[in-house]
């Protein structure tokens, strides 16, 4: 307990934020011990997704002290004279601590560039190449709670870091001392819509989105930063207005319509689905709060609406942009846990195909020619002949394209869902489904995946397991991850692995069903297949 208050207290000394200052010294006067120990006892760990955690007062938490350490380890890492630019959401404190590393980062001897606005995660992702910096900022927690903020640094290709900057800068960080004997600069520019955004939306609506624009669209936001920009965005490019979800259009850092700001989660998306309906719309997006997500949902043949999964739009996806593209050595990326099916419709396009690990630091370094990639949680980056404007999951330039292959179908009296059949009878049915645990308690999901590794099923599903491959050990050529991926008999497949970003342990199962009869017959069997995998998966867990 007096390391504890030590700590606490020499933490207190250093923070310039009168909130966490007070936060701390009413735990301290307290004497609330388990407070202590779960801000002072363990610390967040800089990694490839940065930082990011709830907000709070000591190393455990998002805080002006963690972001200033921060940013004083990435300035370590870059050196004096090099340039970063910072982005931020309109989260709670995402503001301030923008600044704060504008301040920090200047202090050390390099040019900073802040945004003026809040603006979406790609927006940043782009500005990097853009502007041609060494590196990038973005202040966001991207889908989670209201009470978390978040910390990803980009490198000067415009993508999230790999190893092993993650562990050089984390070392960097390490090493700064006290905040409060920082120097802090105050000269860096402040970038305007003109510098950026502009150019932001010359680069996305060049993308492969066609001629087709008409469409009825409604869209949400989801409460984030994504709302005024899409508007322009489909205005740019000529698409009429989507009607909004005017009580999740304006920014608002408590979600306060929903339970959780993430499109995948039940219930997230009932009023814009709501609205979709009383307006007759084609087609349903929406953006996580950071807009580097784009979902998509779509009227059924028996009324009401659907949202389609992450892997049926990829597809979709996939195949409109290799079909609108025409360089001669194209290729198109997904990570591991995302649906085979992509590279089936590669290969049948003869176009290269690659796997990566899960997460779009990933996705865009698969190889030269890169056109389009993806990954099952919704991110999407679309490309063209002269490659990707954004080197990261881009919602903005999703959606667009997204509209663009929803009106070509429109005028070809068709549907998403005819397109989806289509591909079903052309493939076979792709059929995904994913499984998540979340914990309290991290070493639930260290002994879940001990005892997979130690006594392997042999069975998933009515499904034999052909082949177990333990991914921390490198497969495949890439690098090692904590994670395991059994192929079963049928052309199925089970991956399992630690989120990197949550208390989760996610399971992705795919099951692949010849079209014989219909594609609804088949979509009523896989369905079947999937339940089954997943009641056996979940007590091989024993979670």
């Amino acid at each position: 307990m007096s390391d504890l208050v030590r700590r606490a207290e020499e933490w207190l000394a250093q923070d310039p934020d009168p909130e966490t200052r007070e936060e701390l010294r009413r735990i301290l006067d307290g004497g609330d011990t388990a407070a202590l120990q779960d801000r002072f006892g363990a610390k967040l760990e800089f990694g490839t997704a940065g930082l990011r955690g709830e907000l709070g007062a000591g190393p455990n938490r998002m805080n002006r002290v963690t972001v200033m350490r921060a940013a004083a380890g990435l300035a370590a890492r870059l050196g004096p004279g090099g340039h970063v630019v910072i982005g931020y959401d309109a989260r709670h404190n995402s503001d301030v601590f923008a600044r704060d590393s504008a301040a920090v980062l200047n202090g050390a001897g390099l040019r900073v560039s802040l945004m003026g606005h809040h603006w979406p995660t790609p927006v940043l992702a782009f500005a990097v190449r853009h502007l041609g910096a060494d590196a990038g900022v973005m202040v966001t927690a991207s889908h989670n709670p209201p009470r978390d903020n978040g910390y990803k640094v980009y490198w000067g290709d415009g993508a999230q870091i790999v190893p092993p900057l993650d562990v050089e800068i984390s070392a960097a960080i390490d090493a700064v001392g006290p905040v409060d004997r920082l120097p802090l600069g105050q000269e860096w520019r402040t970038l305007s819509e003109a510098d950026i955004v502009e150019p932001y939306l010359a680069a996305i609506t060049a993308l492969p989105i066609g001629d087709d624009r008409d469409l009825r669209t409604v869209y949400t936001p989801m409460h984030g930063v994504g709302g005024e920009l899409l508007l322009q965005a489909f205005a740019v490019a000529g698409f009429e207005p989507p009607a909004v979800v005017e009580a999740q259009f304006a920014p608002d850092p408590d979600f306060p319509t929903v339970a959780f700001p993430n499109p995948e989660e039940p219930g997230a998306m009932d009023l814009a689905l709501r609205l979709a309906e009383k307006a007759g719309a084609d087609v349903v997006i929406a953006n996580d709060p950071d807009a580097d997500r784009c979902s998509v949902g779509v009227p059924t043949r028996d009324g009401g609406f659907r949202m389609l999964t992450g892997d049926e739009v990829g597809g979709l996806l996939g195949e409109y942009v290799i079909e609108h593209t025409t360089a001669p050595d194209r290729l198109v990326s997904e990570s591991i846990v995302s649906s085979s099916l992509l590279g089936k419709i590669a290969k049948a396009h003869g176009v290269r195909h690659a796997e990566t690990l899960t997460g779009f630091k990933w996705i865009v370094k698969a190889g030269d020619g890169l056109v389009y990639g993806y990954e099952e949680a919704l991110g999407h980056s679309v490309g063209s002949d002269q490659g990707l404007p954004v080197r990261d999951k881009d919602g903005i330039g999703a959606a667009l394209t997204v509209a663009g292959m929803a009106a070509r179908a429109k005028r070809d009296g068709k549907t998403l869902l005819d397109l989806l059949d289509e591909q079903a009878q052309r493939y076979g049915l792709h059929a995904t489904a994913q499984l998540s645990f979340r914990v309290a308690d991290l070493s639930l999901i260290a002994a879940a995946m001990e005892r997979l590794r130690s006594r392997p099923p042999q069975v998933l599903g009515g499904r034999a397991v052909g082949s177990v491959e333990d991914l921390s050990a490198g497969v495949d050529g890439l690098p090692p991850t904590d994670g395991l991926r059994y192929r079963l008999d049928g052309d199925a497949r089970v991956v399992v692995r630690p989120s990197g970003t949550e208390p989760k342990l996610k399971c992705y199962l795919e099951v692949v069903v010849p079209v014989t009869g219909t594609v609804s017959d088949a979509r009523t069997l896989a369905a079947s297949d999937l339940d089954a995998l997943k009641t056996d998966l979940t007590a091989a867990l024993g979670l």
